[in-house]
């Protein structure tokens, strides 16, 4: 079965840094469009970034742009999100997701869904 796991969560101060990566297994990962999502306590679950299948190719929330890099790493069967000048508004559950068909920012049309890992950053 598919399995995304995430991992590189925890509690960072503003201004720093930290890199979440996600392992898949189960899927033929070069056939997938990979993203971020983040849900905030109280929030609906948003976008944040997704790399197209090749890697060549990458999109990213408005609120992210210029401190968040997405990239993959499909020998690994990975997926990493770099987070750099965190911000308190970035505290959130972030979760890796998989789409077969769709290069997008909608969540609906992502297939499969880690089970998140939590980032804190304390003001």
């Amino acid at each position: 079965q598919v399995q995304l796991v995430e991992s590189g969560g925890g509690l960072v101060q503003a201004g720093g840094s930290l890199r979440l990566s996600c392992a898949a297994s189960g899927l033929t990962f070069s056939r997938y469009v990979m993203g971020w999502f983040r849900q905030a306590p109280g929030k609906e679950r948003e976008f944040v970034a997704a790399i197209s299948w090749s890697g060549g190719s990458t999109i990213s929330a408005d609120s992210v742009k210029g401190r968040f890099t997405i990239s993959r790493d499909n020998a690994k069967n990975s997926v990493d999100l770099q987070m750099n000048r965190l911000k308190a508004d970035d505290t959130a559950v972030y979760y890796c997701a998989g789409s077969r068909h769709a290069y997008s920012d909608n969540l609906r049309q992502y297939d499969y869904w880690g089970q998140g890992t939590q980032v804190t950053v304390s003001s």
